[in-house]
């Protein structure tokens, strides 16, 4: 599933940055729940919010980006 690959790569990221869900959540203006959503991969991040958490964590989208898309 596509989200799944989201999802891996969007953690990776989060934890290597040293970022808690709900640090990285409240950085990004949503709640917990939603983000555990896109981490899990049950829910697609759209593009302004890919683009948010490239922001954040100090990467860009492209290497959120899973390898096959």
């Amino acid at each position: 599933m596509e989200t799944d690959k989201w999802g891996r790569r969007i953690r990776a990221f989060r934890k290597l940055k040293g970022f808690t869900q709900e640090r990285l959540a409240k950085s990004l203006g949503i709640s917990v729940s939603v983000f555990g959503e896109i981490e899990r991969g049950t829910r697609l991040p759209t593009d302004t919010m890919l683009e948010k958490i490239a922001e954040v964590l100090g990467v860009s989208v492209e290497e959120l980006t899973p390898d096959d898309e």
